[in-house]
């Protein structure tokens, strides 16, 4: 049962070494200033605040407290024909509301990892994993229930194929070829059928039989991933990232999309504000409905999930 997760962290080791190696290669060169010159690193650091305080307020409302964090990663390396691409974003929030337990309102670890070897000026035969969980557990609103937590779910897609660059604020990259894999690694969660594995097997009498449910899903299929980066204004950037994932085996006519924007506001060097929307549509994925619109989930299905967060906070860019 473990081997999907060894087969996922071996994948991840693999592409984190080779990332590591042409640094290692130029350290034995007289010009280190030379070697040091081919890696690009970056990174920005955001933690945004909202707070509301109510005191006689005739209106009503209640008092709260919420913070989002965010932590995006960035080395790069160039040397002739080949490129390495390389991110980890972090994400973290909570929100406290009077009278109620600290809730988290936000968890994500993303690594990504592209190696792309230049075909033409404008194209690349290309390499690409990205690798995305959380790392603390959700609980339901009565907090009785883990809904979710690290490594359930993962999620991995494997690609190669093409990428196209027609300028540096544009990647367009095909692959015919790309596995998608997805882990659960609590059995009670694999065991209810959660995030798209098989759900665990049923007695006689209709009873979920413990330890049955599989824990780990793949899929083979063709993917497109779109990145976009530009300044709107002076102060003002925006960041998109468009992934189609369609799966040859199962209904290849139900695409999974997974579409992210990110538009940043600089006040000055510290201080700025962010719009984050996220939208996510997997049939795999069921989601509790309620079809009869009394109020009561009566059912599951496939739904278009929406995420959106604003945020003014601090901010600190490095390089």
């Amino acid at each position: 049962m473990f081997k999907p997760l060894f087969f996922l962290i071996a994948i991840v080791l693999f592409f984190c070494i080779f990332t590591a190696a042409p640094t290692q290669a130029q350290e034995i060169k007289p010009d280190t200033a030379s070697a040091a010159n081919l890696w690009d690193f970056s990174g920005l650091g955001n933690v945004n605040f909202s707070q509301i305080s109510l005191n006689n307020w005739a209106a009503g409302g209640q008092n709260s407290l919420s913070v989002l964090s965010t932590l995006n990663l960035v080395a790069n390396y160039k040397k002739g024909k080949n490129t390495w691409n390389n991110s980890a974003n972090f994400t973290f929030g909570f929100v406290k509301l009077e009278g109620r337990r600290l809730q988290k309102s936000d968890d994500r670890l993303e690594f990504n990892f592209k190696y792309g070897r230049e075909a033409s000026s404008k194209w690349f035969y290309t390499g690409q994993v990205n690798v995305r969980t959380q790392l603390t557990p959700t609980f339901t609103s009565t907090r009785d229930t883990v809904i979710s937590n690290f490594l359930s779910p993962a999620f991995s897609l494997v690609s190669i194929g093409m990428d196209y660059k027609p300028s540096p604020r544009l990647s367009v990259f095909v692959s015919t070829l790309t596995g998608k894999f997805t882990v659960v690694m609590s059995q009670k969660l694999a065991d209810l059928g959660y995030f798209g594995v098989r759900p665990a097997w049923r007695n006689e009498a209709g009873q979920l039989l413990p330890g049955t449910g599989e824990r780990f899903r793949s899929e083979v299929g063709g993917f497109l991933n779109v990145r976009y980066s530009d300044k709107i204004f002076e102060n003002v950037s925006i960041r998109s990232r468009l992934d189609l994932f369609s799966n040859y085996l199962r209904n290849p006519q139900n695409v999974d999309v997974n579409w992210e924007n990110l538009i940043d506001f600089k006040v000055n060097k510290f201080i700025s504000a962010s719009l984050f929307c996220h939208l996510v549509y997997d049939d795999d994925i069921m989601i509790n409905v309620d079809r009869s619109g009394d109020g009561v989930i009566d059912g599951k299905g496939p739904r278009l999930q929406f995420k959106e967060t604003l945020g003014i906070g601090f901010s600190y860019k490095f390089e």
